[in-house]
């Protein structure tokens, strides 16, 4: 069974920095894409940033040059650090990971559990 796992979240003040990390385990062959997404409340859950098995990134616009997502190939972790903080960086923020897995035999998306960030003004 694959497991993805977050840490990280919590209350920063406006300006402030955090750094999430999310660790997938289980049987696992190969993980393509790894990234994350955030959910405000009441709006729909949106990719922030995602980076490939090669390290391609891709983020949403609004975090470019404050947020910097990598990953750990070889520990099957991705992390993510969120820098210049604004309140409406604010969510709850769930990881996913695009895991070829030896029960299943394709790649499938699994997901975090998610993790809350609040950021104070």
């Amino acid at each position: 069974q694959v497991q993805l796992v977050e840490s990280g979240g919590g209350l920063v003040q406006a300006g402030g920095s955090l750094r999430l990390s999310c660790a997938a385990s289980g049987n696992i062959i190969s993980i393509n894409y790894m990234g994350w997404y955030r959910q405000a409340p009441g709006k729909q859950r949106d990719l922030v940033a995602r980076v490939s098995q090669g390290g391609y990134t891709h983020y949403k616009d609004s975090v470019k040059g404050r947020f910097a997502i990598s990953r750990d190939n070889a520990r099957n972790t991705v992390y993510l650090q969120m820098n210049s903080l604004k309140p409406e960086d604010a969510g709850v923020y769930y990881c996913y990971a695009d895991i070829l897995g030896r029960s299943v035999g394709i790649y499938r998306d699994y997901w975090g559990q998610g993790t809350q960030v609040t950021v104070s003004s």
